[in-house]
């Protein structure tokens, strides 16, 4: 058995605390420091893998070796980190479309992607959008150059059936990227349902810690990587190494967090169904979600977040001002449950009362205590 087949049968957990370590060095860290280099020796010739720190950095090559072990398990893929996630969405997206080409995105998705719709048009390339939820991008799939899932969607929680997309799109020769944020590598692989590029802010989920920003780009295709690294390249848009060093520690713990916030996303999610104030509730691992039957054939877990619509923006206020446990911030995916009225945002079409929460790894039971404690308050209750 070598490697590659020994690591597909490891599990997640054992996986995760070992990922992208180096061999054991007598004397050395287990995990060594982040090098903070902009240039490294290089008398004659330019060759070797470290030259300038706009190129590569040895705390970038352990990270993105880590992430590919977890993204894809004993297979050989291509990893490049950026120092965000909108930077590695912008890399996929701006390296392999030009002028006169057609991208499809979903009109549900990352509040940030109408931005960078904006600027593809401005570019000259055609983009159509459709829902995430039924599929219904197939339809406007015909002659595009690349094709932008994000399953489940942010804020709203559907889901699309990636293998049925990807096959069709494939079909068409249009490459396929999802967007894995929400997921994360270890809740749904979607270079295993037939995605060309798996992409994420580790920022969130990943890293779960709220301390850092990252984002991160996986395919198997080497031709495919070699224009995403360049893209890198041209812009500038590479990862500090003190923030590549903590995403790597973090990885260790990603199977302990993310088990446990989707344990309580789903508890929190039990506990809001049927409530007299909440509507639209959604969370795939609900088995009453609409989007239930095709999260379960393709996702390994449902995320941390869990998303409801309470009657008007002041109970939704009154509601996230009740809360103890839970921060009002705008990210997802973290150790400290965290929750948001979406709307105070603008460009998310959620009504004013619509909540985006995120499940830390909080005890169960306080967590939900917090949740429907808060809901009382929010609706006059003592």
């Amino acid at each position: 058995m070598n490697d590659h087949d020994r690591d597909q049968h490891l599990g997640d957990g054992t996986i995760a605390v070992r990922a992208g370590l180096p061999e054991p060095v007598k004397n050395e860290p287990t995990l060594p420091g982040p090098v903070f280099a902009a240039h490294f020796h290089l008398p004659g010739d330019v060759e070797g893998p470290y030259t300038y720190g706009r190129d590569t950095n040895p705390t970038w090559t352990l990270l993105e070796q880590a992430i590919g072990e977890l993204e894809a398990p004993g297979q050989n893929v291509h990893t490049i980190v950026f120092a965000s996630g909108m930077a590695a969405v912008s890399a996929v997206l701006l390296s392999h479309a030009h002028t006169g080409d057609t991208v499809v995105l979903p009109d549900d998705g990352y509040q940030a992607l109408p931005l960078l719709r904006e600027q593809l048009q401005a570019y000259g390339i055609l983009v159509r959008t459709a829902p995430t939820g039924g599929d219904a991008q197939l339809e406007a799939l015909h002659g595009a150059r690349l094709l932008w899932i994000e399953t489940p969607s942010n804020p709203g929680l559907d889901v699309c059936d990636v293998r049925r997309l990807a096959d069709a799109a494939h079909a068409d020769g249009t490459l396929v990227a999802v967007d894995n944020t929400l997921a994360t590598p270890l809740g749904q692989r979607p270079l295993e349902l037939g995605a060309d590029f798996s992409v994420a802010s580790g920022t969130k989920g990943l890293t779960g810690h709220g301390d850092l920003l990252l984002g991160y780009v996986v395919c198997r295709d080497p031709e495919l990587a070699a224009r995403v690294r360049k893209w890198r390249k041209i812009v500038g848009a590479v990862p500090g190494p003190m923030e590549a060093w903590l995403a790597h520690r973090s990885l260790a713990t990603i199977q302990l967090r993310t088990h446990r916030q989707w344990e309580n996303a789903l508890a929190v999610a039990e506990a809001l169904a049927g409530h007299a104030d909440v509507t639209g509730l959604r969370y795939p691992g609900l088995a009453t979600d609409p989007s239930h039957t095709t999260a379960a054939r393709q996702m390994r877990g449902f995320g941390s977040v869990v998303s409801f619509t309470l009657p008007d923006r002041g109970h939704a206020e009154r509601f996230m001002a009740a809360l103890r446990l839970v921060e009002d911030a705008t990210s997802f995916g973290g150790v400290r449950s965290t929750a948001e009225r979406r709307g105070r945002w603008g460009g998310d079409a959620v009504p004013e009362g619509f909540i985006r929460f995120s499940a830390g790894a909080e005890d169960t039971p306080d967590l939900v205590a917090d949740v429907l404690r808060a809901l009382v308050l929010a609706g006059g209750g003592s």
